[in-house]
């Protein structure tokens, strides 16, 4: 780790908290991320690869082409030190929420990356939107996230993350990273997601009404059903699409989900 921390010093470079700045520099770690990953795809794109600690893990196997996209003008330098030594790598000094990910690199694609875990899922909506443009995407969340990514109905970390991610991938986590893996060290705990998008639509849904209308749900999640959709004719309406209108949101099923979603749309 101090080789990488004077590396950055150099470069005079000085963290930033705006930036969610926690840098993975155990080289293990980073290795084994990478392993967890394979094969890997035509094209390996790198969400706020930081120190590059990661991005040399990607270069000891033969990648076709690997994309970094780096907001911290700061750290662009020291990435071209990294491009110079290998012509596969690719640089974008852009903020990753504003870019089309989705429209990078060629033939298959995919992400790996350690997240600024205040922006994290921002980022994986806008990549779950368009999930059918990747094979597959491996990327680091806060833990507690991770556990709601991953949650089934009626648990407690159940959420619309949940069941937006869980509509479009099949997800898993892999392992969980301790905090002395980091630098800063963050004040959170951490674990390596992996979301292996379907090849066919699961369910039949518009995503941006699922987006509104989880949102809309887990925002009254201590109300029964018949009450949110009160307005849409409560029980009889529910009822009429085979949804249980005495449930809460955290009950709900993805297929009634779906169900839902639809009846609205047309309602």
């Amino acid at each position: 780790m101090s080789n990488n921390l004077d590396q950055l010093k150099s470069y005079n470079f000085k963290f930033k908290k705006s930036l969610g700045q926690n840098f993975l520099f155990d080289s293990n770690i980073t290795d084994k991320i990478v392993k967890y990953s394979l094969p890997l795809s035509n094209t390996v794109i790198e969400i706020g690869p930081g120190a590059g600690t990661l991005t040399r893990s990607i270069l000891k196997l033969n990648v076709n082409k690997i994309i970094l996209i780096e907001k911290d003008k700061s750290l662009i330098k020291l990435l071209e030190n990294l491009k110079e030594k290998n012509n596969s790598i690719e640089i974008y000094n852009e903020d990753a929420l504003s870019l089309p990910i989705w429209k990078l690199g060629s033939g298959s694609r995919e992400v790996i990356a350690n997240l600024p875990y205040n922006i994290s899922t921002k980022i994986l909506i806008n990549l779950l939107k368009n999930s059918s443009q990747f094979s597959k995407l491996t990327m680091m969340f806060q833990k507690e996230v991770a556990n709601r990514i991953i949650a089934k109905p009626g648990s407690k970390p159940y959420s619309r993350l949940s069941v937006i991610t869980q509509l479009k991938t099949k997800t898993k986590i892999l392992f969980d990273i301790p905090d002395t893996a980091f630098f800063p060290k963050p004040k959170v705990q951490s674990s390596l997601v992996q979301f292996i998008p379907y090849e066919n639509k699961k369910q039949n849904f518009d995503f941006e009404k699922m987006e509104e209308l989880t949102r809309f749900v887990f925002a009254k999640k201590r109300k029964m059903l018949r009450t949110i959709f009160k307005k849409e004719g409560g029980s009889s309406f529910l009822n009429s699409i085979n949804v249980d209108p005495n449930i809460r949101p955290e009950n709900l099923t993805l297929e009634e989900f779906c169900k839902l979603e639809f009846a609205l749309r047309k309602h």
